[in-house]
């Protein structure tokens, strides 16, 4: 039912108040003593956690790629429940819910305690601002990081790193007749991107690293020649010195398409760190940890996977964190998008055993 529920709660990163305020309820209603929401719109249930320097923080996020601030469909079937959101994160966010029900019921107080947290802005420009203010309040207290985000059968061993940009090109423009020959912002912004899609991306050891231009926009009428034109581009790594290489490589691009009438105007959106200072054995402990979890549940073999997650931000930090998925379905960040109801249950067994493992 939480699942239900929650799809009819629409959620951009940014706006995810009236989720807050049904997870903050329903928490609260099962006995969840402590929970709050605090100003980046987390809703925090602190588990046992007084006077501890040795937190372990368990989230799922509540926000969804979609801008949609009215809700969205929602249907199901016998096998399946179909809406947009509702793998990427909802169905993560009741098996929190749940897995943090089944701690208090059961009035289990691992040492060193739990921040159950279903937190906000996980995905796209939310630039990961509720796991920076997690990790920023709780500083010094938190030990390890498990996020519950994707399907079954793999669990993040990397992180995958960004800088997103907003890139406007502006020229003088006029009349497409009277004025040919003057410079047009949609033509050179359009070099701007033949440029980028011409980059060799750094290969280091077996680093994964992309780019892309995700939209572009400008003109004001088809015999206008265009005075501005911007784009949204990107690149990734899940590798620190890949990341450097390309943002050399992007502003090398950026300057060089500067000149006589075109200005290019650079704006940074978004920038997710990478990995930097995790003692390499005890992320690998917890790795084990959560595959021993899904396979002990799920069985089969376990894939690991370069993502980009909330654990983005503790291992930026030295922290071990990792992401492990709590349910089975497909099509995630686009609106046909469906979970296996059956699957939900299942993922719950998944995250009781994992969080129970990782706080033994």
């Amino acid at each position: 039912q939480i699942i239900r529920d929650l799809c009819k709660i629409p959620a951009p990163s940014g706006k995810e108040e009236k989720r807050a305020e049904y997870c903050l309820e329903w928490l609260l209603k099962n006995g969840a003593e402590g929970t709050y929401i605090d100003d980046a719109l987390n809703v925090i249930y602190p588990h046992n956690c007084e006077g501890s320097n040795e937190i372990t923080v368990v989230v799922a996020h509540t926000d969804t790629v979609f801008p949609d601030t009215e809700p969205m469909p929602f249907s199901e079937d016998e096998d399946k429940m179909y809406s947009p959101g509702i793998g990427d994160d909802t169905a993560s966010v009741a098996v929190l819910l749940m897995t943090a029900r089944y701690f208090i019921r059961n009035n289990i107080k691992p040492q060193g305690g739990i921040l159950f947290v279903c937190n906000s802005c996980e995905e796209g420009l939310g630039n990961l601002k509720g796991a920076k203010e997690i990790m920023k309040v709780y500083a010094g207290r938190v030990s390890q990081f498990v996020s519950f985000d994707s399907c079954f059968g793999g669990i993040q061993n990397k992180c995958v790193g960004s800088c997103r940009y907003e890139v406007e090109v502006t020229t003088p423009g006029g009349h497409s007749f009277s004025k040919f020959g003057t410079k047009n912002a949609i033509a050179e912004l359009s070099k701007i991107v033949t440029k980028i899609y011409e980059i060799a991306v750094p290969h280091i050891e077996d680093s994964i690293t992309t780019y892309n231009v995700g939209s572009i926009e400008g003109g004001t009428s088809v015999n206008t020649i265009a005075q501005s034109a911007k784009m949204l581009c990107e690149y990734r790594s899940d590798n620190s010195e890949c990341l450097e290489i390309m943002g050399k490589y992007f502003d090398e691009i950026f300057d060089g398409a500067k000149g006589d009438n075109v200005d290019v105007n650079v704006k940074i959106i978004g920038i997710r760190p990478c990995e930097k200072g995790v003692n390499p054995e005890k992320k690998k402990a917890m790795i084990d940890k959560l595959s021993e979890a899904m396979v002990s549940v799920v069985g089969g073999e376990i894939e690991l996977w370069s993502m980009s997650t909330d654990c983005n931000i503790p291992l930026s930090i030295g922290i071990p964190a990792s992401c492990i998925g709590v349910y089975y379905g497909g099509g995630a960040h686009t609106r046909e998008e469906w979970i296996e109801k059956k699957s939900v249950k299942t993922g719950l067994e998944v995250g009781i055993k994992t969080v129970l493992e990782v706080t033994e």
